[in-house]
């Protein structure tokens, strides 16, 4: 998240719900599960003029969260990437720094795959 939408969510909020809680819907982003997704990490040279990419497949999320976490990755590597068909590409070969990375944002049941 960036700091601007940190400072916006603070603000007021009016809704025609009268049974609406904006304390409550704080508790609920707090009381989350952690990820359960099946995440494998996968360095690939195939097809790519003999350079190395790191594809992290299996997250299954919106187009939005692929896009956040591959932004957070691709800051945390220091490296370019894109999200193409639901897989998050980095350029390079940094598949245990991002298998490392993904289990601290609570991804469980991330693994290296051969590749």
């Amino acid at each position: 998240m960036s700091k601007k939408s940190k400072q916006k969510k603070g603000g007021l909020v009016y809704s025609t719900n009268p049974d609406y809680n904006p304390a409550s819907e704080d508790e609920d982003l707090l009381s989350q599960p952690l990820h359960h997704d099946r995440i494998r990490v996968v360095p690939e040279k195939k097809g790519r003029g003999g350079k190395t990419v790191t594809i992290i497949k299996g997250y299954k999320a919106t187009a939005f969260q692929l896009g956040d976490l591959a932004k957070q990755l691709k800051q945390y590597c220091g490296v370019g990437g894109s999200v193409k068909n639901g897989e998050i590409m980095l350029q390079g070969d940094h598949v245990d720094k991002v298998v490392a990375k993904m289990k601290a944002l609570g991804f469980r049941d991330t693994k290296r795959a051969g590749g």
